[in-house]
């Protein structure tokens, strides 16, 4: 397998683990994980899985996207075909992997972060696990799969409400609003929660597993896949201008 800088994969039979490993900085997605997660998934969808587990060192499962990042993509719009196009990569990647993916968030889920375990097929969180997408106080359109992840997941009208307004819930309230799957009382339990899961899908007929996964996949891409495009373009769009310029250098100066 390859070797990344931001994460591991490893195989456990047919279960594989792709782990973000940079608990230091909250697994944030700057430009090396934004290229490298991506590239893993491909990785992924070439070997013959029955399951994927995602997980996260540390305290948050994903900080989200990275403001020195924005603020030199706000500055270059090369940079920022680049991230679109992996943008895309991220959120088509999910959908094309073969297998189920089973997510394990422990802590945190901002922005990106959200959105990735939107696209995860099953979620096992921690009930105290804060899950917020601020695009849209930063000044961008959430448009890295926001729209498409949290209005499949908890319908329309509650994603018009948390992604307009850039609110955070708790992984219990997301629960009871359809985005998580299954919650566990630590921490510590999201990962072998999700493992547990994983492990029932392997022992299952490969084939029905796969064929249902591939259908979701194209449930999603039908009702959300022209929405996801226009909201990625939107987002670069406002990537550049000056409100997300005045609104991250802010928030760098602040933290």
């Amino acid at each position: 397998m390859h070797d990344y800088a931001c994460l591991t994969i490893a195989a456990d039979g047919p279960v594989a683990h792709l782990r973000l490993t940079r608990p230091d900085l909250h697994n944030r997605f700057d430009e090396p994980l934004h290229a490298e997660f991506p590239a893993a998934l491909a990785e992924l969808g070439r070997q013959d899985l029955a399951a994927v587990i995602l997980s996260a060192e540390g305290r948050s499962f994903s900080a989200g996207g990275d403001l020195e990042m924005m603020l030199r993509a706000n500055a270059l719009a090369p940079m920022r075909r680049r991230l679109a196009a992996e943008g895309a990569a991220i959120i088509e990647g999910l959908l094309a992997l073969p297998c189920p993916v089973v997510a394990a968030v422990q802590g945190a889920a901002i922005g990106l972060g959200a959105t990735i375990i939107t696209c995860c097929d099953i979620v096992v969180a921690w009930r105290g696990a804060r899950i917020v997408d601020p695009h849209v106080r930063l000044g961008l359109v959430a448009g890295d799969g926001g729209v498409m992840g949290w209005s499949g997941s908890v319908g329309m009208m509650r994603a018009r409400r948390y992604l307009l307004t850039g609110d955070s819930l708790t992984a219990e309230q997301a629960c009871a609003m359809g985005m998580i799957s299954d919650l566990v009382d630590t921490p510590e339990e999201a990962l072998a929660g999700a493992r547990a899961i994983a492990d029932r899908i392997a022992a299952l007929p490969r084939g029905g597993v796969q064929g249902t996964k591939r259908a979701f996949s194209r449930l999603a891409r039908d009702a959300f896949g022209a929405a996801f495009e226009l909201s990625l373009a939107l987002e670069m769009e406002t990537l550049g201008g000056p409100e997300v310029l005045a609104a991250a250098t802010a928030a760098r100066d602040q933290r």
